[in-house]
């Protein structure tokens, strides 16, 4: 019995929670935060190839305040933390993080540097993992259909009570 057979009756029926996550799913506003190598993965994800936009997310914007999603692509420096946490703190609610690649991830080969943070989840809350050095940019896809099964998890309305 398919959605087909459904739409003869006239109506479907679902819950709002459903029907706002399923739209926010296809509409993903990524800000353009690349910090070294990995960022030139994720402009491949952008390219024709990849073809991000079938996903809802190919405008990379760059302003954080007409962004929900920012990728965290390369090595996070003590220096650009406090950037990213204000760039973070620009993006209207709600916002996903995606931290791709090892030195995102865990500070990767520079771990021990004086000057590296250790995994940007230090600085700001991080929802999906793209492990790699660089990921490739199926990987980076694949983290954003799992961000994409995140989102449709949420609950959008706040109970009442």
């Amino acid at each position: 019995m398919g959605l087909e057979a459904r739409l003869e009756e006239g109506f479907i029926t679902t819950t709002l929670d459903s029907a706002i996550n399923w739209a926010r799913t296809g509409s993903l506003w990524p800000v353009t935060f690349g910090l070294a190598c990995c960022a030139l993965e994720m402009m491949h994800v952008g390219a024709a190839r990849y073809d991000l936009d079938r996903y809802g997310g190919a405008v990379f914007r760059a302003s954080p305040r007409q962004a929900d999603l920012m990728i965290i692509a390369g090595t996070l420096t003590n220096k650009m933390a406090i950037p990213l946490r204000k760039v973070y703190d620009q993006m209207p609610e709600p916002k996903w993080v995606i931290s791709m690649g090892s030195c995102a991830n865990g500070g990767g080969y520079y771990h021990y540097s004086y000057s590296v943070v250790r995994g940007s989840d230090r600085v700001v809350p991080v929802d999906v993992y793209v492990p790699g050095c660089p990921p490739t940019a199926e990987a980076l896809m694949f983290g954003i259909l799992r961000l994409h099964e995140k989102i449709k998890r949420t609950s959008t309305i706040a109970r009442l009570g």
